[in-house]
């Protein structure tokens, strides 16, 4: 792994985003630029280690073809990362008894790795260059597989007690018992999740179906595909407005895989927010709309090297004197 004596902006930041479906994995420049870029499958059948350790093969392959020094790497994961584990993290099996930071150092030869949580991660990109970009409060949602948002305010990601604040996935749903966080179980995104939309889509046709697949055939006219991506829609904008009530946002923007159903979800959402909430805050697509994990974990390496925690070291932009998140 190149590393730097240091020449100031020159070289590179590796970036790493582990998702339940897909693992990126990038080198980017200092402005955040991506240069290089590979997209692996996750796997989840061989093992959360064997995900990391393939990873890892690719980051020092690309780091290796990048030429000059890699100032820092930063890395995302779902569920919420500690030192020696991650927690909320059960679609990979084995990935909640992860030492994923540790790993990261060893395998990629850097002292320091800034590992985060995705969606949080997601947010800083959005809040540094993307769609939230001077909106205070603002909020990212990133909805793919699972459900979670996280809340920039006054230039920093909230972050909670626990590390644990805008898992809205874990909200009810309805009014009556149901098994929740106690019992493993994340109620709203096992209804408007993206594979949970697909599952069920799936019982209801009879045959394989994916989220994306589901929502293009209820555009179609397809009934037993609307009955489900109406109920998971309509239930997503329900805790969409109620979180607007309690933060009054100035902007949310929307990312991840469903939203490249956006026609739908969109127009849903808006009018959901334009009934319930005093104040409607403008809705938008993320700028980095499928890629945002990525460009958070690129987000955090440069904010590692700029603080001086990798390799190298980065200026700071002059427009970026905001707090750090």
């Amino acid at each position: 792994m190149p590393t730097a004596d240091t020449d100031g902006a020159a070289g590179f930041v590796l970036a790493i985003d582990f998702g339940g479906t897909k693992i990126d994995v990038a080198t980017a420049g200092p402005d955040g630029a991506i240069r290089a870029a590979r997209r692996l499958t996750t796997d989840p059948a061989a093992g959360a280690r064997a995900a990391v350790e393939r990873a890892v093969r690719t980051a020092r392959e690309l780091a290796a073809a990048a030429g000059g020094p890699c100032l820092a790497a930063g890395a995302v994961s779902p569920g919420i990362v500690r030192e020696d584990r991650v927690l909320l993290a059960p679609n990979v099996p084995g990935w909640e008894e992860l030492p994923l930071p540790g790993l990261l150092r060893d395998g990629l030869g850097l002292d320091v790795v800034a590992v985060d949580t995705d969606v949080k991660a997601a947010a800083l990109a959005e809040a540094r260059r993307g769609a939230l970009r001077g909106a205070d409060p603002g909020i990212f949602y990133g909805l793919g597989t699972g459900i979670a948002a996280a809340i920039v305010t006054g230039g920093r990601v909230l972050r909670g007690a626990h590390g644990a604040a805008g898992e809205v996935g874990y909200s009810l749903v309805g009014d009556g018992p149901q098994p929740a966080a106690r019992a493993g179980h994340a109620p709203l995104e096992e209804l408007a999740g993206g594979r949970a939309i697909g599952d069920r889509a799936t019982a209801a046709l009879g045959e394989p179906v994916s989220a994306e697949e589901a929502f293009a055939r209820a555009a179609a006219g397809d009934p037993r595909a609307r009955a489900v991506v109406e109920g998971a829609v309509t239930a997503l904008a329900a805790h969409v407005a109620n979180l607007a009530v309690a933060l009054d946002p100035e902007r949310i923007a929307v990312g991840g895989g469903l939203a490249g159903a956006a026609d739908v979800l969109l127009p849903a959402l808006e009018a959901r927010l334009r009934e319930a909430v005093p104040f409607p805050p403008e809705l938008v697509l993320a700028r980095f709309t499928t890629n945002a994990p990525l460009h958070g974990a690129i987000a955090l390496a440069l904010e590692a090297a700029r603080d001086g925690a990798g390799a190298g070291r980065l200026p700071v932009p002059a427009e970026s004197g905001e707090a750090r998140a």
